[in-house]
């Protein structure tokens, strides 16, 4: 005989169930723009090749003349969609390189199985590697990415594969960009402005993470504040309401006004202290303004014998293949297991670290498979952190070090703690895992299976890596993963 179900749990499980048809009536509207997409493209490449054909055949050497072909069928299709013609000349531009120089990109596509997102985002990264075998090999590379990942991870990850393959070495493209660095303001609505830094990423990195320090220092004493509040508030009521505690003084109000001033005294003890409402946003923003404009913070609420806030420094992590750190290779580091440095910075930074780890990785595969510090510090954090660098939800990149570390299968349940039963999770996502039925599962080689209480699954594999392996003849080359 069967267990009955009450109506509460039938309830659930109808609601699990329409999750998984949204689900699926999404994907096949994903797929459906895609193919239109790809429609799009070529329509926009099949205008902008009629007007090289146009320029062929205009004899003047003026680029001026040569030009107007494509600048009068950008202003015409611009103006049939409603788009600004140099927008539209852009896109007419991307959609022939993709097709002249991505065509299984294309390919997949026309097929929905990836974005135009995902499409021009390889698109961005590859353009600059020349060798056409050496961007076919990009190509089918980065696409297996694509169909499993989103689109900010498959962007990183072609950026990886593409810095390896473009022949200016990665030295060379940063001494170039960082000539690029500026600041300029732009004016937003409701008398607000955005100041806008562009600089070095690890300088970049390394103010934000000073920020944030300082911020939730300042958040740290303002908790502490309330709470010693809140106890004092606790005291004097339970004391017999407007107690010593809360300074509530005596005095008859006569002769010579004694009592007026023990009144005015005793209610600015009991007034409401000020406490700080700002969101973390905020005080790093005023942080920021502060430190520019003053050169330190004008308000400091922690303890000045530790320092203060002044003593906050910045703190970066970098990866360092062991090639670039002795000068072997000119590859480049990682920064937060986002985004690259140039190997000159990333040495530089490296002879001043105070924590090294070694990480060590599959050859083949790119996963990380060890990792080994000489200071004390829990083993499997670090072993975690370096292989998932993110959370490891599908779409979610909040960095590792961020992250609440999650028992796959739930500790109260049997769930062992080792690392084949551990992953990170940012607050939001392990928070819905344990308040919801989605459930992981940890198969080999670091993929987890996400299952949603509609029944669905989804793979996260952890990040590729972009490794080096020696050759024959001595020399290193990438590791074909």
């Amino acid at each position: 005989m069967g267990i009955p179900v009450d109506a509460d749990e039938k309830r659930r499980r109808a609601e699990d169930k329409r999750a998984g048809v949204f689900a699926d009536e999404l994907a096949k509207l994903q797929r459906a723009e895609a193919k239109l997409a790809a429609k799009k493209t070529r329509l926009l490449a099949d205008a902008y090749a009629l007007t090289l054909e146009q320029r062929s055949r205009i004899g003047s050497a003026s680029s001026r003349e040569r030009d107007m072909p494509l600048r009068s069928m950008a202003l015409e299709l611009g103006m049939a969609v409603r788009v600004n013609d140099r927008s539209m000349q852009s896109q007419m531009h991307d959609a022939h390189e993709l097709i002249e120089l991505f065509p299984q990109t294309m390919e997949a596509l026309s097929e929905g199985r990836v974005t135009r997102a995902h499409a021009q985002v390889i698109q961005d990264a590859g353009r600059v590697i020349e060798d056409a075998t050496d961007r076919a090999a990009f190509e089918r590379i980065v696409l297996v990415e694509a169909e499993r990942q989103t689109v900010p991870r498959t962007k990183k990850y072609a950026i990886q594969r593409a810095a390896v393959l473009d022949p200016r070495p990665i030295q060379e493209r940063h001494d170039k960009a960082i000539r690029e660095r500026r600041v300029w303001v732009t004016d937003l609505d409701d008398t607000l402005s955005a100041l806008t830094i562009v600089g070095g990423n690890v300088y970049i990195h390394g103010a934000y993470n000073r920020l944030t320090g300082q911020g939730t220092e300042i958040k740290t004493v303002d908790r502490e504040k309330r709470r010693a509040h809140a106890a004092a508030k606790a005291e004097a009521e339970k004391a017999g309401g407007n107690g010593a505690a809360f300074g509530v003084g005596g005095g008859d109000g006569e002769g010579d006004g004694g009592g007026s001033r023990d009144d005015d005294r005793a209610a600015a003890e009991n007034a409401e202290p000020w406490f700080d409402d700002r969101s973390l946003d905020e005080i790093r923003c005023d942080l920021a303004l502060d430190m520019l404009l003053a050169g330190s913070p004008v308000i400091d609420p922690t303890d000045p014998a530790t320092g203060g806030l002044g003593a906050i420094r910045a703190e970066v992590q970098m990866t360092i293949p062991i090639t670039t750190l002795t000068g072997v290779t000119n590859s480049g580091a990682e920064l937060n297991g986002v985004t690259p440095v140039d190997p000159e910075t990333a040495r530089r930074m490296a002879g001043t670290a105070r924590v090294w780890e070694r990480v060590m990785t599959d050859p083949i595969s790119g996963v990380v498979t060890a990792v080994d510090r000489y200071q004390l510090h829990p083993s499997q954090t670090r072993y975690l952190n370096a292989r998932d660098v993110t959370c490891r939800t599908p779409g979610c990149r909040r960095p590792a070090k961020l992250c609440h570390i999650d028992h796959s299968k739930d500790f109260a349940l049997g769930g062992p703690s080792c690392n084949d039963n551990l992953c990170n999770e940012c607050a939001r996502h392990h928070t819905l895992k344990h308040a919801t039925n989605w459930h992981v599962e940890q198969l080999p080689g670091g993929v987890l299976k996400f299952t949603s209480p509609g029944g669905k699954t989804y793979d996260s594999h952890p990040p590729s890596r972009v490794a080096f392996v020696p050759t024959d003849d001595g020399e290193l080359t990438v590791a074909p993963f």
